[in-house]
C-alpha cells in the first residue's frame, strides 16, 4: 500500500505541473500580438535557402511559389542546394535558372551525418542576403509570405524569426490526427517565444540574420547531429541574443506541408525530431520535456495499476480529463488561428494515442539511428 500511495502522490504532482505548463503555453500564445504589416517600402536583401534531396515530385510547385512572391526581385535571392539527389531534382531546379533560381550541388566525397546542415552552411557562405530564410522543398507558400517576414523583421529587428507551419490536404484520419498534433507543437514553440523562453521552431519556416548565424558560430558544436538545423540553432541564438527571437503570428506567413502517409514514416520523422533533445543545454527546456514525458508515463502506470486497484484507474481518468481540458483550451486558440477548429473533435481519441506516442518516442528518439531521405543517420 505504501508503494501505491507514493505512485498516487507523484501522479498528482506531475498532473499539477503539467496543468501549469500548458497554462503557461496559453499565456505565451496570448502574449503574441497578431502582426499587421505596415504599408512601407521594404529594403532588406533576402536569401531564401532550400536544401533538397529527391524532391522531383514536389519541387516545381515550391519553386513557382517562391518566384511568385510579391517582394522586390532585386532584393530576393533564391538558392536551392541539391543534396546528392538520385532523381531529377537538380535538373528541375536548373530549368528555372532564367527566373533567377540558383543551384548549388553538394559534392562531398566523405559520408556525413548531417547533410542538411552542410547544405545550409554551404549556401549561407555563398549567400548575399542580410536575412536568411529557410523552407523545405515540398512546401507550399502564399505570395505575401516573404514580404510579411521582412516587414516583421524590419519592424522588430529580431535576430531570428520563427513562423507558423501547418499540414494540409490530408487524406485520412491518421493524417488529420497528425495535423492536430503538429499544431500543438507549433503552438508550443510559439508560446515559449511569447514567454521569452524559446524552446522549439521549425526549419520549414525560419528566418535569421546572416551575421547573427556567424556570431553564434553557425552549426559548430551541433554539426555532427543529423537534425537540429532549426531548434538547436534557435537555442544558440536565444542564449546569445536576449529577447532577440520573435514569432510571426500572421496567416500570410504560414507555410503548408504534408503529413506522413504511413505510421512508419511518421515514427522515423518523430525519432529524428526527438533526437535533438540529446544536445539540449538549457535546463528549463530539459526539465519541461522530462516533466511532460513523466506525466504521460504516470497515466500509463496508473492505468496498469488500475487493473488491481480501482482507485488508480479513477486517478488515470482524472489525469486524462485534466489533460484533455487544458489542451482543448490551448488548441482552441491555435486551431482558430490556423482555421482548423474542426480538428478538435479528434482530441479525445488523439489524447489516448498521444500518451503512448510520447512515452515511446521519448525513449526511441534518444537512442539508435533512423532513416532520413533514404540514408541511415543518427
Amino acid at each position: 500500500m505504501e508503494v501505491f500511495s507514493v505512485i498516487s502522490y507523484i501522479s498528482l504532482i506531475l498532473t499539477v505541473l503539467y496543468l501549469f505548463v500548458v497554462l503557461a503555453f496559453i499565456r505565451g500564445w496570448h502574449k503574441l500580438v497578431y502582426y499587421v504589416p505596415k504599408n512601407k517600402v521594404l529594403t532588406t536583401k533576402v536569401s531564401v535557402l532550400i536544401a533538397a534531396r529527391n524532391e522531383a515530385e514536389n519541387i516545381a510547385k515550391t519553386i513557382e511559389d517562391l518566384i511568385a512572391q510579391r517582394y522586390d526581385k532585386e532584393l530576393t535571392e533564391l538558392v536551392f542546394i541539391d543534396d546528392h539527389s538520385t532523381d531529377d531534382t537538380a535538373e528541375i531546379i536548373r530549368s528555372y535558372a532564367s527566373s533567377g533560381v540558383k543551384l548549388i550541388q553538394l559534392n562531398e566525397d566523405q559520408p556525413l551525418n548531417s547533410y542538411k546542415k552542410k547544405a545550409i552552411q554551404t549556401a549561407i557562405a555563398a549567400a548575399s542576403g542580410t536575412l536568411i530564410v529557410t523552407t523545405d522543398a515540398d512546401c507550399r507558400i502564399g505570395p505575401e509570405w516573404l514580404s510579411t517576414i521582412v516587414s516583421f523583421y524590419e519592424d522588430h529587428n529580431y535576430k531570428m524569426i520563427s513562423s507558423p507551419v501547418t499540414y494540409f490536404e490530408e487524406n485520412s484520419f491518421f493524417e488529420r490526427a497528425q495535423t492536430l498534433e503538429f499544431l500543438y507543437l507549433i503552438g508550443l514553440g510559439a508560446s515559449t517565444i511569447g514567454n521569452k523562453k524559446p524552446s522549439t521552431c521549425n526549419g520549414a519556416n525560419l528566418a535569421y540574420e546572416r551575421d547573427a548565424f556567424y556570431e553564434v558560430g553557425g552549426f559548430k558544436g551541433i554539426d555532427d547531429l543529423a537534425s537540429g538545423d532549426d531548434e538547436l540553432l534557435l537555442h544558440k541564438m536565444a542564449a546569445r541574443f536576449e529577447n532577440g527571437i520573435g514569432f510571426l503570428k500572421n496567416e500570410a506567413a504560414v507555410v503548408y506541408t504534408h503529413p506522413k502517409a504511413t505510421l512508419k514514416e511518421f515514427i522515423q520523422q518523430r525519432k529524428r525530431w526527438a533526437s535533438k533533445s540529446t544536445r539540449y543545454k538549457n535546463r528549463s527546456i530539459i526539465v519541461l520535456g522530462v516533466c511532460i514525458w513523466l506525466f504521460n508515463l504516470s497515466i500509463l502506470v496508473n492505468l496498469g495499476v488500475g487493473v488491481f486497484s480501482g482507485f488508480y484507474f479513477k486517478l488515470a481518468l482524472v489525469q486524462l480529463l485534466a489533460k484533455m481540458l487544458v489542451e482543448f483550451i490551448f488548441l482552441y486558440d491555435v486551431t482558430s488561428f490556423a482555421k482548423r477548429k474542426n480538428l478538435l473533435v479528434m482530441l479525445p481519441i488523439l489524447n489516448l494515442m498521444h500518451i503512448l506516442y510520447i512515452v515511446y518516442i521519448g525513449i526511441a528518439g534518444n537512442s539508435g539511428k533512423y532513416n532520413w531521405k533514404d540514408r541511415m543517420v543518427k
